[in-house]
């Protein structure tokens, strides 16, 4: 019997036989009421669902389901569908994971297989095909606490198929680059498997376990970015031309980017979907601003949204390898230790350090135990841990696990009776009286302002179709937020950003730190590169 392309990452095996189809009501939740899914009935205390229109697979909307247990029995979302005895059929689903800290189990009639949760930021099938012997099963999904689960993570979910006509259903679509991998395997197909991988080396789609002399066909999604198609054969010879005749093509929006059969035991093919190159940074920003030319106000900004919005979510244990990398000290006592904005002294001697990996928060009594990810813009202000704003390294330090503690989620600004002092200057107290501002606030020192306020621009900028919504989320986020797209910010607060901006100029860190982010995620902060992008939008 042929095995179908069929590893946790894989998305989408062709069936050579087509299925008798049964019907998913309402599979693509195109249909919702007082915001529950239409004839999605098992709904349990452990999950709560509501529509998206921002992130969906295809058709207008998607289910974005917020786990907020790790009791597995709390967590099953299914309907009832009606079958035909002794017939075949094929149930497919579409995920897309934010953090990483959650799979999906298939249900069909029971539990199968699972989504892949290290695979974020992009949509992946899982299906199960089967021969029932009653009329009516149980079709859906269960949700499973995996390694760095926080306690609630969202899932999106779209297109279970197959679905009823009415409900959304039709060919699928792919945002970004729609692409297929076209294998045909030679006499031995058990010894071919590929895999295609981003610029982290993360794997993103894989097939293996093939039947010998046989044709597959897989549809992919990709975003903008930088990836290596890698063909293997386990003995040696290929899948052309010794013993068959073998061949495989993988094709993104019509071209063809990797092609072939005749190679030994591996064949790599890297390839870029998009403007986007690899290596540390763009080489022509002109280029890469281009369209902005000649704008300025709020239209600038808007155009600035365009060029940096599409970038590709990485998950959130992906920070620490950045940070890895990217977080150390090679400007100030250049000793390689992880720069923490909330403790580095740049013109004296470091109270404390961190050693890169070896000292990831963890538990802290104090400064000095641990280092962690700082959201400088609190996800409580986003509504929590929802992707991409969860995971965007440009405005997540690394920083001292317990000073980030004493800094929760108050707006930045300038003290004027402080609370609390850190070992390298930054406060926590009542804000000065002419401030604008009443309450408690958190202040950096001098050296890591400008890098706050640029931060703080490039959220207004990157995530300006959602940010209006933002202000009701938190008290806190509701004092600095004014409720607008365009302004982003209350009065009080855009002056002391564009203050700190000016007084804080950018720094050489701040310019390789923009590069790196493009190579980890695909795009930049604007204002480190041009910092008069920040007057020319906000000065009136």
């Amino acid at each position: 019997m042929k095995n179908k392309i069929a590893t946790a990452l894989s998305l989408c095996a062709l069936l050579l036989s087509a299925p008798v189809l049964s019907q998913v009501s309402n599979g693509n939740f195109e249909s919702w009421s007082n915001g529950v899914p239409d004839n999605w009935t098992t709904i349990d205390s452990g999950i709560s669902v509501t529509p998206s229109s921002s992130l969906v697979y295809n058709g207008s909307s998607a289910a974005a389901i917020t786990v907020n247990t790790a009791t597995q029995g709390s967590t099953d979302f299914r309907q009832t569908v009606s079958v035909t005895s002794g017939q075949s059929y094929t149930f497919s689903v579409w995920v897309y994971h934010t953090e990483g800290g959650i799979s999906a189990r298939l249900y069909v009639d029971g539990y199968q297989g699972y989504s892949n949760p290290s695979t974020t930021g992009q949509w992946q099938q899982i299906s199960h095909t089967i021969t029932p012997s009653s009329s009516s099963i149980e079709v859906g999904l269960r949700f499973y606490d995996q390694s760095g689960f926080d306690g609630s993570e969202v899932v999106y979910v779209d297109s279970f198929e197959p679905t009823e006509a009415g409900s959304g259903s039709g060919s699928t679509t792919c945002s970004t680059h729609s692409g297929n991998v076209a294998l045909t395997t030679d006499n031995y197909g058990s010894e071919t498997s590929w895999e295609i991988t981003n610029s982290s080396n993360q794997s993103l789609y894989s097939g293996s376990g093939y039947t010998s002399n046989t044709s597959y066909s897989e549809d992919i999604c990709l975003d903008d970015g930088d990836y290596t198609f890698t063909i293997s054969d386990s003995y040696g010879d290929g899948i052309c031309c010794s013993f068959g005749s073998g061949s495989y093509a993988i094709t993104f929006d019509g071209a063809t980017y990797a092609s072939g059969g005749d190679f030994e035991s591996v064949e790599a093919t890297s390839f870029t979907l998009g403007d986007l190159g690899s290596g540390s940074g763009t080489n022509d920003l002109s280029d890469y601003y281009s369209s902005a030319e000649g704008l300025s106000g709020f239209a600038l900004k808007t155009e600035l949204y365009n060029i940096i919005s599409h970038h590709s979510t990485q998950s959130y244990s992906a920070l620490w390898t950045f940070y890895l990398s990217y977080g150390l000290d090679s400007f100030y006592e250049n000793d390689g230790t992880i720069i923490d904005i909330y403790s580095e002294n740049p013109t004296g001697t470091d109270p404390y350090t961190f050693t890169p990996s070896r000292d990831q928060c963890g538990n802290y009594s104090g400064e000095g135990d641990c280092y962690n990810r700082e959201h400088s813009f609190p996800r409580s202000w986003f509504g929590g841990a929802v992707s991409p704003m969860n995971t965007d390294v440009h405005h997540i330090f690394p920083t001292d696990g317990y000073v980030n503690a004493q800094r929760s989620s108050y707006p930045y600004g300038e003290v004027s009776s402080a609370t609390y002092t850190s070992d390298n200057g930054s406060k926590v107290g009542s804000a000065t009286s002419g401030l604008g501002y009443s309450g408690t606030v958190f202040e950096p020192i001098d050296a890591f302002k400008g890098d706050i306020a640029r931060a703080y621009f490039y959220m207004a900028t990157r995530y300006e179709n959602q940010i209006s919504g933002w202000e009701t989320h938190s008290t806190y986020g509701d004092a600095v937020l004014d409720g607008t797209s365009d302004q982003v910010f209350e009065d009080w607060f855009l002056t002391l950003l564009l203050s700190w901006h000016t007084q804080d100029p950018v720094s050489q860190k701040e310019i390789d730190r923009n590069d790196a982010a493009e190579s980890f995620q695909g795009n930049r902060n604007p204002f480190i590169d041009y910092p008069e992008f920040a007057s020319e939008i906000w000065s009136n």
